[in-house]
């Protein structure tokens, strides 16, 4: 079951305090998108790749592609003042009806089974993500004061790949265009126009890197996996 994929990677991702794209940083000795664009380019349910860069950095992007043999980066947009803006640039290059899926560029480690699940959600129903439930007890706060405590059980921390059918989604941005909508993620735009969204359950490991504590966290995943081969 074939898929698109699009991954946004041109935020500069301040809270990471790199004083560069984290796109850019190392884990063991490659960097960040590179992991991430190899799980997609080894997944055989995958036709294309989108990588969405700042115009500054699409060279370096170009030369990364190269270098470590990326065959399925089929085009290269630019990023927009938002993520959105990104997103439907990304969009715009994908020609024919299929699925597609949007991936932060940050996110190095999800499983091949989580997408091929969404893949085959998005085709029946239109739009799918995962999701993890929140193990944390959630509290609204307001002018720095508990408001109330969230009920824990209804409650799901959402993650990408986020997938949906080129048609939902492009339908979504169209509206969400004409509304002057800035959605919160890629759902919250399918949301919008009453469509449904699909949950498909993750796992705790598929972490978006984004402060440096964030980078321990994700050499020691490497380490782990690298002593089970």
């Amino acid at each position: 079951m074939d898929y698109s994929v699009i991954i946004p990677a041109a935020g500069q991702g301040k809270r990471m305090k790199a004083g560069k794209n984290k796109q850019f940083l190392q884990l063991s000795g490659i960097p960040l998108i590179i992991h991430t664009l190899f799980v997609f380019e080894r997944d055989h349910w995958c036709k294309e790749i989108i990588l969405v860069t700042n115009e500054e950095e699409k060279s370096a992007m170009t030369n990364l592609v190269q270098i470590f043999h990326l065959n399925k980066v089929s085009h290269f947009a630019i990023g927009g003042n938002e993520r959105q803006f990104s997103v439907a640039n990304g969009l715009e290059k994908i020609k024919e009806d299929t699925i597609v899926l949007i991936h932060d560029g940050a996110r190095p480690f999800v499983q091949e089974t989580h997408i091929h699940e969404l893949v085959r959600s998005a085709h029946e129903t239109g739009a799918a993500v995962l999701a993890v439930p929140v193990k944390d007890t959630i509290k609204k706060v307001s002018e720095s004061k508990v408001d109330r405590t969230m009920e824990r059980s209804s409650l799901w921390a959402v993650q990408t790949p986020q997938a949906f059918r080129l048609s939902v989604i492009k339908r979504a941005h169209k509206k969400a265009n004409e509304q002057s909508f800035l959605g919160t993620d890629d759902a919250s735009l399918v949301e919008n126009i009453k469509e449904p969204v699909a949950i498909i359950k993750g796992d705790y490991l598929n972490l978006k890197l984004t402060t440096p504590e964030d980078l321990l966290f994700a050499e020691a995943i490497l380490k782990s996996r690298k002593g089970k081969t």
